[in-house]
This record gives structure tokens, C-alpha cells and sequence, in this order.
């Protein structure tokens, strides 16, 4: 049983695509340096994957989720030969303007180009007319931003986070070392499967830092489609001068992120643009329980000197003394505490200096991470 199934004891089991068990494995053990990935995920056997262009071996049973702007329509379906559950993107490529179809065929080649098993990878892509149909992996989870909405709304347990944010930055460890920054960094973007692993999406926005086999130090291209997803941006992204950004713009959003879900909340989403701007440039770095980045919520959230995790089933400071939290309470919890290793990971990622940020590499070996983590997956 993963972490998510003792915290989500409603959601109905889904089997996972995923069923072998491996090996435990200490928390910094091939953290940094990569191993050399096969052309298949690591984890997936070749049998599992699923590589028909056919439409009639896809049975769609609901649509689960929109996204590229709503363009996209995505489908829990089945893969009525081999009975696997998938996951299917259709997009009408009519709707799309050509800077939408770049965008597109660039997730789709770097999908197939990158291997790593914290990122989303797409098992076949085909056309039926003009509609582009992408098969890949069923993540019964869905979306981190999808756990917050259904059983999370007021914030996860900085467990749950802590876990979550380790793979997803594993992943965006692996972008890095290849020269790319992802850009896009949210909630919405974190998918987690049936047994806990957690992978990155969301490449249309990746950008390469190496052209014409050149690495460039900065970069000076502002991401297109950007407007929903300007509250994770980085300060000297959206500033567009000529120091330009590089890949640790994504710490920046991993701050955010992380904030989002420890409160429920996006920061800055209800703010103007021009309010949020000046906000990154000038402002503290945030914390989860900053009330000034949620304007239209009060954060119930309090620090906890103990530096005492506050995640379900743990014992929690409330106005009325200590009481223990059950996961039949996950709809109103009470008020939450974060750790000061979790404030302070979140505000070395939200200094406005990128050169006050670590790296990738170096934040994954935090001590942050070590706590309550045995395994790779959640």
C-alpha cells in the first residue's frame, strides 16, 4: 500500500500498471548521478507497453481531464487487446495556431527522447484525420493539482509533500543534466500512478539551453501560452532583461509548487499582473504561510516549533489542545504545522537572487529529503 492509499482511504483502488516490487533503497543512493536508462522505462516490462496506432483497440471509458489550454481532451481508456487501462490525449490539430502544433511536436519528440522513470512518457502517437491521439501510462492518481481538489483542498501533510516534490525533482534533475529547462513547473504538471510514482509532464514549455552543440549560460526566450502559468514563474523570467534565465528558474517554481500544495492554493493566482511582478521582484521571499500571496483565503496553517510533521494520523497543535487527526477529516482539517527544514527549503527556492538558489543537483541532497523516505516512489 503506497502513502497516498493511507491518506486517500475513500478513493475507490485502481490496479496498478506498475505491480513488481522493488528493492528498498536509501534516500541519496544514485540521487545524483543518473544511471544510463534503457529505450523503455526502467520499471515498465516490454509487455506493458502499448504500441498499437489502431483507434478500435482503444475503448474510451470517461474523459478525465482537459489540458494544452483546453485544446486537449484527456481520456481514461482501455486497451481492449490486452485489457491494460491507458491514458489517452486527443487534441483536433484543426484548433491549433502553428505556434500550438511546434509546441506540441516538441513534447511529443522529447517524450520519446528522454528516459527517465520521473518523467511522463508517451508510449504511441498517432493521427485519426486531424486529431492527434497520444497514448501513454495510466497515472491512477492523476495530477498532484487533481489529489488537492479531491482530498486535499486545504493543503497536504509536508509527508505527503515532501514525497511528491522528491521525484518531481528528480525528474527535473534529469532535465537539467541535459541542458533544458522545464518552465512549467506546477501542480498540474506532477502525475502520480497507482503505486506512487511520481512523474514530470508538461514539456511544450521545455527549452533548451544548447544550441548548435553550444550550451548557453542564459536564456532570453520568454515561454509562449504563458499567462496560466505566470504565478509559478520565476522573477527574472518574467522581468525579460538582459541577464536573461537558466535552469534555476525551476527552483523558483519548485517554491511555489510546494507552497501551492501545502495550502490549497495558488499564490498569486488572484492577483494582476503587474501586483504579482512587483511582488516577485520586490517582496520576501513566501513561505505556505504567507496571507499576503492569498488574497482571498486565510491561512489557517501554524509553525511548529517541534519542527513535527503534520501529516494525517500525527498529532497536531489546534486551538483546543493536541488531538490526532483521522483520514475521515481530510475535507476540514485543522489548523496544519511545517517543519523549518520545509520553510526553509521553500525560501531557498524563492529568493529573488537565482544565484542565492541551489542547483538541481545540490537540492537534491538536502536534508530536507532524508526525513521519512525509504523508497523512490511515494
Amino acid at each position: 500500500m503506497s502513502l497516498l492509499d493511507c491518506f486517500c482511504t475513500s478513493r475507490t483502488q485502481v490496479e496498478s500498471l506498475r505491480p513488481e516490487k522493488q528493492s528498498e533503497t536509501s534516500t541519496h543512493q544514485n540521487l545524483v548521478d543518473e544511471p544510463t536508462f534503457s529505450l523503455l522505462p526502467p520499471s515498465t516490462r516490454a509487455s506493458e507497453v502499448i504500441c498499437s496506432t489502431n483507434v478500435s483497440h482503444y475503448e474510451l471509458q470517461v474523459e478525465i481531464g482537459r489540458g494544452f489550454d483546453n485544446l486537449t481532451s484527456v481520456h481514461l481508456a482501455r486497451h481492449t487487446p490486452t485489457g491494460t487501462l491507458v491514458t489517452v490525449k486527443i487534441t483536433n490539430l484543426e484548433n491549433c495556431t502553428e505556434e500550438r502544433l511546434k509546441a506540441l511536436q516538441k513534447a511529443v519528440i522529447l517524450s520519446h527522447f528522454f528516459r527517465h522513470p520521473n518523467i511522463t512518457t508517451y508510449w504511441t502517437v498517432f493521427t485519426v484525420g486531424s486529431w492527434l491521439w497520444v497514448i501513454s501510462p495510466f497515472m491512477a492518481y492523476g495530477s498532484a493539482s487533481q489529489l488537492l481538489r479531491t482530498y486535499f483542498p486545504e493543503g497536504m501533510s509536508e509527508t505527503l509533500i515532501r514525497n511528491i516534490l522528491f521525484g518531481a525533482v528528480r525528474g527535473l534533475n534529469y532535465l537539467h543534466q541535459n541542458g533544458c529547462i522545464h518552465r512549467s513547473i506546477k501542480a498540474s504538471h506532477i502525475l502520480i500512478s497507482g503505486d506512487g510514482l511520481v512523474t514530470l509532464s508538461g514539456l511544450s514549455h521545455l527549452h533548451s539551453l544548447v544550441k548548435h552543440g553550444q550550451k548557453h549560460r542564459a536564456v532570453y526566450d520568454f515561454p509562449q501560452f504563458s499567462t496560466s502559468v505566470q504565478p509559478w514563474l520565476s522573477p527574472e523570467l518574467l522581468r525579460q532583461d538582459l541577464h536573461g534565465y537558466n535552469v534555476k528558474s525551476d527552483i523558483y517554481s519548485v517554491g511555489i509548487t510546494a507552497c501551492e500544495l501545502a495550502s490549497g492554493q495558488v499564490p498569486f493566482q488572484d492577483m494582476h499582473r503587474t501586483q504579482m511582478l512587483l511582488q516577485k521582484l520586490k517582496g520576501p521571499p513566501y513561505s505556505p504561510l504567507d496571507i499576503s500571496i492569498f488574497p482571498q483565503s486565510e491561512s489557517r496553517m501554524k509553525i511548529s516549533r517541534s519542527g513535527v510533521d503534520s501529516g494525517i494520523g500525527e498529532s497536531v497543535h489546534v486551538s483546543s489542545g493536541t488531538r490526532t487527526v483521522n483520514s475521515d477529516r481530510l475535507q476540514t482539517p485543522p489548523s496544519k504545522t511545517f517543519s523549518p527544514a520545509f520553510l526553509s527549503l521553500v525560501q531557498l527556492c524563492l529568493q529573488q537572487d537565482p544565484e542565492k538558489r541551489k542547483g538541481s543537483k545540490p537540492f537534491l541532497m538536502l536534508n530536507f529529503w532524508n526525513c521519512n523516505i525509504k523508497k523512490e516512489k511515494v
